[in-house]
């Protein structure tokens, strides 16, 4: 077997794509690099980015890669039971439900 495929791992991807309500696009940002910052910290996290959408739209892409499944569960967790309870979550800024994928990453970081 080739050496390369041999230390290739296999990493969940989590990619949020949310929208902000009229007039919290400012807040939304900000709580959404609060929880980046907060997956960052965390070893079960390899990377972990926010960006805005290009046409200023307050569309957001958040995305991070997770060592596995449950390190994915561990922080997502941690952020509802630490974050959430202190800010009061990102659900009051959104215009409607985020749309949510999970993917396998293969590949190097």
């Amino acid at each position: 077997m080739d050496s390369n495929k041999e230390s290739v791992m296999t990493m969940l991807m989590e990619t949020i794509v949310c929208s902000a309500k009229e007039g919290k696009e400012k807040r939304l940002e900000k709580l959404l690099n609060t929880r980046v910052a907060f997956r960052k910290r965390s070893k079960k996290c390899e990377k972990a980015w926010v960006c805005k959408s290009a046409d200023g739209a307050g569309t957001f892409l958040v995305q991070a890669i997770y060592v596995d499944e449950e390190g994915w569960r561990d922080i997502s967790e941690r952020i509802q039971t630490q974050l959430d309870t202190q800010d009061g979550g990102i659900e009051t800024c959104l215009i409607g439900p985020p749309l949510v994928g999970m993917f396998l990453f293969e590949g190097e970081i």
